[in-house]
C-alpha cells in the first residue's frame, strides 16, 4: 500500500502527479503558472483530469537565475496553503532539495517532499520524518542542484541507481519517515545522458523488484527530445510511449504535464495487464 497524505493507493493503482511550476522560467510552460490564479486554475484542471498529487516547484531544475531559499519559500509556501484550503483531499507535493523550504511547506500543509537532487541536503529527510510526510528519493548521480551532466559515466547505471535510491529510502525510514510513504525515482536526465535514461527505463523492473514504489518523471524531458530529435513542444508522443513502457514494467507514480493523456495511457496499460476492467464492454454482446 502506498499512503500519501489522506490517500491510500492500491498495489496496482497508477498515480498521476501533476506538475505546477511556480517559476517564471520553467523549461516547458515558460512561467504560465507563475502567478497565483493561473496556477490555481491549473490545479483545478489537473484534479478534474485525474491527478491525485499536485507537485509544486519553486525553482527551475536547470541552470538559470539564482533563487534563494527565501525566494523559493515565497513562491511556494502561500500557494501550498491555498491549495490545501481549496482542495483538502488532494495530495500536495513540493519539489525542493532544501530542508528549510521543506519545513515551511510542511507547516503550510504539504504531504510529500520531492527531493529531485538525490539527497544533497540530508536534513530534508529529517524534516519529512518530523512531519510524517512522504519522501521521493531520486537518483542524480551525485550531481549538484541545477547543473547539467557533462561526460557522465557509470560502470552500470542501474546498479548505481539502485544503490543510491534504496540507500536514501532506507535512511529515510530509519529516521522515521513512514515506509509506506517513501518512493524511489531513477531520475531521468538528472546526472545522466540520453543513453543512461533509456537504459534506466528499459531496466525499470529492477527498481520495482526492490519493493519500493517507483516514481518516474518523464514528461517532455531532453532524453525524449534527443531520442526522437524533437523540440520541447513536440515531445508528448515520446513521453506517452515511455510512460506506457514504464507502466508495463511496474512504475506506480507518474510526474507529468499532460494529465488527461497520461490517464488514458495508464488506464489502457492497466486494462491490458488485467488490473482494470474496460470502461465499456459491449462489442460482440449485442
Amino acid at each position: 500500500m502506498l499512503r500519501l497524505g489522506r490517500r491510500e493507493f492500491a498495489p496496482h493503482e497508477p498515480v498521476i502527479m501533476a506538475i505546477v511550476n511556480r517559476t517564471p522560467d520553467s523549461f516547458y510552460d515558460q512561467g504560465s503558472t507563475f502567478r497565483d490564479e493561473p496556477a490555481l486554475a491549473r490545479v483545478e484542471q489537473a484534479v478534474a483530469e485525474g491527478a491525485a498529487i499536485i507537485d509544486i516547484g519553486g525553482v527551475k531544475a536547470g541552470p538559470g537565475e539564482e533563487v534563494s531559499a527565501e525566494e523559493e519559500a515565497r513562491r511556494t509556501v502561500g500557494f501550498v496553503a491555498e491549495v490545501r484550503r481549496r482542495f483538502p483531499d488532494v495530495v500536495i507535493s513540493v519539489d525542493t532539495w532544501r530542508h528549510d523550504v521543506g519545513e515551511a511547506v510542511c507547516e503550510a500543509g504539504a504531504d510529500v517532499l520531492n527531493n529531485a537532487w538525490g539527497g544533497v541536503d540530508p536534513r530534508l529527510a529529517e524534516v519529512a520524518a518530523r512531519y510524517g510526510a512522504g519522501l521521493v528519493c531520486t537518483h542524480a548521480g551525485g550531481a549538484r542542484p541545477r547543473t547539467r551532466p557533462h561526460r557522465v559515466t557509470y560502470e552500470d547505471v542501474m546498479a548505481d541507481i539502485l544503490e543510491r535510491t534504496v540507500g536514501l529510502a532506507e535512511r529515510a525510514v530509519a529516521l522515521g519517515v513512514p515506509r509506506e510513504s517513501v518512493m524511489i525515482d531513477p531520475g531521468h536526465d538528472f546526472g545522466k545522458n540520453t543513453r543512461h535514461s533509456l537504459e534506466a527505463t528499459r531496466r525499470l523492473d529492477e527498481m520495482v523488484a526492490t519493493g519500493w514504489p517507483v516514481l518516474v518523471s518523464l514528461s517532455n524531458k531532453d532524453f525524449v527530445g534527443e531520442t526522437l530529435d524533437r523540440p520541447v513542444k513536440e515531445r508528448v508522443l515520446g513521453t506517452l510511449a515511455t510512460t506506457a513502457v514504464s507502466a508495463w514494467l511496474g512504475a506506480r507514480v507518474y510526474r507529468v504535464h499532460e494529465v488527461a493523456e497520461t490517464r488514458q495511457v495508464l488506464d489502457m496499460v492497466a486494462s491490458i495487464a488485467g488490473h482494470r476492467d474496460p470502461a465499456v464492454a459491449r462489442r460482440g454482446l449485442a
